[in-house]
This record gives C-alpha cells, structure tokens and sequence, in this order.
C-alpha cells in the first residue's frame, strides 16, 4: 500500500508540534546578545552533532550521495570554539533503517531554513559559520526527491516521523538544559 501524498508532506504534518515546540524554544535565545548567542550554540550543538553522528553511522551516502556537503558538524565546532564554548555532550541516537536516517536527516536539514531566519539577528562580529549555512534550494528539492522515493509505505512513514520526533525531542531537552525551555509544555 502506499500514500497519495508526496512525504514531506506527511512528515510536516506529523511533526508539527514537535517542530513548534522547537521553534518556541529557540526562540526564547537572544542571539543579539554574545553570551545568548553562545547559549543558543550549546543548545543547538549536542543533539545537531548526535542527530549527524548518527546519520554518519549509518553511512547514508547511498540515500544521498551529496550527504557529505551536507554536514555541518565542524561548523558548529569552529564557532564554538571561536566563542570559547565547550561542546555539550547529549544522548545518542540509534538509527535501524533507511526510513529513520530520512527522518533525521529531514529535521537536520529543515533547520537550515530556521537558521536563515535566526541568523538575521545574530551581530556581524559573532562567528556564525553554522547558522548562517544557508540552505540551497537544489539540495533541498533532491532530499524532497529522496523521500518521495524511499518512503511510500505508512511503516517506512512512521518509522522516519518517530526518529525525526526523537531528533525534536532531543533539541527541546537541550534548550531546556541550558535554561531557555519552560520545564511545562
């Protein structure tokens, strides 16, 4: 059996809250400000370098054999660094099949569009390799053809929107650890 609508549809929609939670959290850092700047990187940086770690794990280039341009691990690390941060450690993630790396890879790409939005009100002086690592609409509509592809059926649906679930969840924790999350949802 497969689905009539294209799977990033299906994923927006079953991620909807979770990415609206995300979108609150995140946007409780004030990113005009250094020190609320370098909290928002902290956030950011554990579950980012969790979610991508995985992903590299599972070796997805066959998926998506641009994933390598894709990465943005050592651009969260350099602004970091720049900024005297340490990198936060977070849970790892164990990806199972293809459909979950998509799940994954969704929300870690989707957060470049958030990024370009953010990165606005981050001061030229800041380092910000990692927000301002605009998306490019090319990449963007091969990993929307990827998905069409490789998730038709409503298991391959459910497995990619529990890990890209996961990968919110894992962001709102983080947000919440470095103090800028309401403990009540």
């Amino acid at each position: 059996m497969t689905t009539t609508l294209p799977a990033r549809s299906l994923l927006r929609t079953a991620t909807a809250s979770e990415h609206e939670r995300v979108d609150r959290a995140f946007g409780a850092f004030d990113l005009s400000d250094r020190d609320g700047y370098r909290a928002f990187l902290m956030a950011q940086a554990g579950p980012f370098l969790a979610a991508e770690a995985a992903v590299d794990a599972f070796d997805p280039v066959a998926l998506l054999p641009d994933w390598p341009q894709r990465r943005r691990a050592a651009l969260i690390r350099a602004d970091l660094a720049d900024l005297d941060a340490p990198v936060p450690q977070t849970d790892s993630l164990d990806l199972r099949s293809e459909s979950e790396v998509l799940g994954v890879i969704y929300v870690l790409e989707g957060s470049r569009l958030g990024g370009k939005m953010l990165a606005r009100n981050v001061p030229m002086d800041l380092p910000a390799r990692f927000i301002r690592c605009a998306p490019e609409p090319k990449r963007w509509q091969g990993l929307i053809e990827v998905l069409n592809r490789h998730l038709v059926t409503p298991a391959q649906h459910e497995m990619a929107t529990v890990a890209a679930c996961a990968v919110f969840d894992l962001f709102c924790r983080s947000a919440r650890q470095h103090g800028r999350m309401p403990v009540v949802e």
